[in-house]
C-alpha cells in the first residue's frame, strides 16, 4: 500500500467521526453502532495497526479479520476476550481476504473457540496455494518474470531468499470453511449483512454492508489515506489486476450509499465513501496518463517507479513497487495504448504505441 500522493488540497474532504481510537494490542474496543466493537491488532511495519471488528451475535462475538499471526496479537486476542469482549466466546470468523494481517490468526481463534471460518472461495484456496509454498524453492517462473521486469542478479537473489515466506505470518487455516460469495446476505446477531466482492487488491475480496446499521466494513478494498496494493505476481503474469480493482470500485459505489460509515481496516472509520472511491479512480487514471507519456521511449517495469511513486523505492521495496508498476503497465497493455517487446536477455520494454 502507498501513501496518497495528492496534497492535502486536493485530497476528498472526508469526515472522521471518532475522536479517540482503541490502543493497538491493549483489549479496549470503541463502540461504532450498537452491538459493534472496533479493536486494534498491532502489526510490524509502517503500517503499525490493522482494525479489526466484533459484531454482537447472539451469545458471542461474530470477527471480522484477525491480525497477522504474532505473540503480540494472540496477547491483544486475550486482552480483548478479558476486556471488550466481555468473557464471551467467538461464534465464527469473517475474513475479508488472505493477507496475513487480515487472515494470520484465523486458525488459531477457529481453533481455540470450535468456530467456523468464513471466506470467499478464491481467498480461501490461493490462501492455502501460498501457505504451501512455505520451505520451497523460489519457482523459475519468478525469476524469469522478474527478469523480464529488470531486476539484476541481487534482487533475484533476494527474491530467492525470501520466497515462502508467506505462511509464517498465518497460522494454519481449517481444513473447511464457509463460503461466502456476492451478494450473501449473513444475519449476524439482529442484523443482515451483505457481502459485496471487490477484486484487484486480492482475488475475491469481502466487504460487508449492514443497511440497518449503516455501516460498510471495506478491509482494503477502500481505505481512506493510503491507496491498496494493487500487483502483478508471477503466477498471473499477464493479469489486469488494476483494471479489476478500478471496475470492482465503481461496483461498489452502486451497492454502498454515500452516507455509510465506512470501517477500514487501516487508519480510522470514515464518512465519505463515493467521493473517496471517486478520488481514487481519477488518481490512477492520472497516473496512467503520466506513464502513458513516460512511455514516449522504451522502458522497463523497474524504470517507471518515479511516475507512479512519490518516495524512492529500495531493496525493501522493490517487489511491491514492481508488482505495481506491472499492474499499471498490463492495463495500458490491455488497452492497446502501449506495446512490449522481449529482447534477447529476456527483459520486456514497453512503448506508446
Amino acid at each position: 500500500m502507498a501513501e496518497d500522493t495528492e496534497t492535502e488540497e486536493r485530497r476528498p474532504l472526508l469526515t472522521y467521526p471518532f475522536e479517540t481510537a482503541p490502543v493497538e494490542g491493549a483489549g479496549d474496543a470503541v463502540e461504532v453502532a450498537p452491538g459493534v466493537l472496533w479493536l486494534r491488532m498491532p502489526l510490524g511495519g509502517s503500517l503499525k495497526f490493522i482494525n479489526v471488528w466484533a459484531i454482537r451475535d447472539g451469545e458471542g462475538w461474530a470477527v471480522v479479520d484477525t491480525g497477522i499471526q504474532t505473540k503480540e496479537t494472540a496477547q491483544g486476542w486475550r486482552q480483548a476476550f478479558a476486556g471488550a469482549m466481555g468473557g464471551l466466546p467467538v461464534t465464527r470468523i469473517l475474513v475479508t481476504h488472505l493477507h496475513p494481517d487480515h487472515c494470520g490468526m484465523a486458525g488459531w481463534l477457529a481453533r481455540k473457540f470450535e468456530a467456523r471460518l468464513w471466506m470467499s472461495r478464491l481467498e480461501y484456496i490461493t490462501c492455502r496455494m501460498l501457505a504451501a509454498d512455505t520451505g520451497r524453492e523460489a519457482p523459475k517462473d519468478g525469476e524469469l518474470f522478474y527478469r523480464a521486469c529488470g531486476w539484476d542478479d541481487d534482487g533475484i537473489e533476494n527474491y530467492r531468499a525470501r520466497f515462502g515466506g508467506f505462511g509464517k505470518g498465518i497460522y494454519p487455516l481449517p481444513d473447511s470453511y464457509h463460503r461466502m460469495s456476492q451478494g450473501d446476505i449473513i444475519r449476524i446477531g439482529d442484523n443482515d449483512w451483505q457481502v459485496i466482492v471487490g477484486c484487484g487488491h486480492s482475488p475475491e475480496h469481502v466487504c460487508l454492508y449492514c443497511e440497518a446499521l449503516n455501516l460498510f466494513i471495506s478491509g482494503d478494498q477502500v481505505l481512506p489515506k493510503i491507496s491498496s496494493n494493487v500487483s502483478v505476481f508471477p503466477t498471473e503474469p499477464e493479469a489486469d489486476t488494476l483494471d479489476d480493482w478500478l471496475t470492482s470500485l465503481a461496483r461498489v459505489k452502486t451497492q454502498a450509499p454515500e452516507g455509510v460509515l465506512v470501517l477500514p481496516s487501516h487508519n480510522d472509520p470514515f464518512y465519505g465513501l463515493h467521493v473517496r472511491i471517486d478520488h481514487l479512480i481519477r488518481g490512477h487514471e492520472r497516473s496512467l496518463i503520466r506513464l502513458l507519456r513516460k512511455l514516449s521511449e522504451p522502458r522497463r517495469a523497474i524504470d517507471v517507479f518515479g511516475v507512479l511513486f512519490a518516495r524512492p523505492i529500495g531493496p525493501d521495496l522493490l517487489g511491491m513497487a514492481t508488482g505495481e508498476s506491472m499492474a499499471h503497465l498490463n492495463c495500458l497493455l490491455h488497452r492497446g495504448l502501449i506495446t512490449r517487446r522481449r529482447d534477447e536477455a529476456g527483459v520486456d520494454w514497453y512503448q506508446a504505441v
